[in-house]
């Protein structure tokens, strides 16, 4: 049978990672930097064995669903994809100290599954809802999304912390990269966020129509999610047309990701609606 410590391990590895890039942005030795991402690598590896082990399991009590379907399983996608994300910044933009934000996060969206009210790691069978196709393309390219808008959030709050120290006397903290390069991360991680958003959008109310009837009912988790939509498309709106730069998209990022957040989990626990097993 499946065994939760399974992930405990792969959040280990990662708190090792994390560990090891504050190691490295504290020493800026290259070495260190190495380690540190063959690290996160590694659990990233692990973390993917892991889900492949949970989806054998679901077929092996036969109830056969891909590992996506409750709020256990979500948050262990949540935290692979989160490292995903960043293992593409890294490949794009070679910035090893944003390893500390995604390593962190990825590590706490695993802790979670043990400090969310209510999450269990059982194998359960799916209420019939969720016994659709639509399952794991909605779920997928929503959490993709929610993992780009994760690393765009931490970058945000690294922006305004680098964004006020490059002016003053005791110039740029050394170990964070520039604030110009930071803005361009946090767009780009934006830009890979909202298709996956928009995609999960539109596959969820495609699913809707074939659970419910109908393409969308104003359930509490589709009004946040829509409003989420919206405060990543008034990003980028600026961003394109007004050539917002700097501490307002920063600020629409953070504000971004607090209502993903809220979407994810918050509206489980203080909105009753048809997406409660979520």
């Amino acid at each position: 049978m499946y065994n939760p410590y399974f992930f405990s391990i792969t959040m280990f590895v990662y708190v090792i990672a994390f560990v090891c890039y504050l190691l490295f942005v504290a020493t800026k030795q290259a070495r260190i930097g190495s380690v540190a991402f063959w690290t996160i690598l590694i659990g990233f590896i692990i973390h993917f064995a892991g889900l492949m082990v949970r989806w054998w399991e679901t077929h092996a009590t036969g109830y056969g669903y891909i590992p996506l379907a409750n709020m256990y399983e979500s948050l262990i996608f949540f935290s692979w994809s989160i490292v995903l994300v960043y293992l593409l910044v890294d490949m794009r933009y070679h910035q090893r100290a944003i390893g500390v934000i995604a390593s962190c996060l990825a590590a706490l969206a695993i802790a979670a599954t043990s400090l969310v009210p209510g999450v269990t790691s059982d194998v359960r069978p799916l209420i019939p809802a969720l016994q659709s196709n639509w399952l794991s393309i909605h779920v997928i390219t929503c959490f993709l999304g929610y993992a780009a808008f994760a690393i765009a959030f931490g970058i945000s709050v690294a922006y305004m912390i680098q964004s006020r120290r490059e002016p003053t006397p005791r110039g740029p903290i050394a170990w964070l990269p520039s604030s110009r390069t930071l803005d361009e991360i946090n767009y780009k991680s934006i830009v890979i966020g909202f298709p996956m958003l928009t995609l999960g959008i539109i596959t969820g109310a495609a699913w809707a129509s074939y659970a419910w009837g109908s393409y969308w009912s104003w359930d509490p988790k589709e009004t946040w999610s829509l409003i989420t939509w919206f405060i990543y498309a008034a990003f980028l709106h600026a961003r394109y047309t007004h050539a917002w730069r700097g501490k307002k998209t920063a600020f629409l990022s953070i504000v971004g990701f607090c209502a993903v957040i809220f979407t994810y989990i918050g509206v489980n626990f203080l909105l009753a609606g048809l997406h409660a097993y979520l």
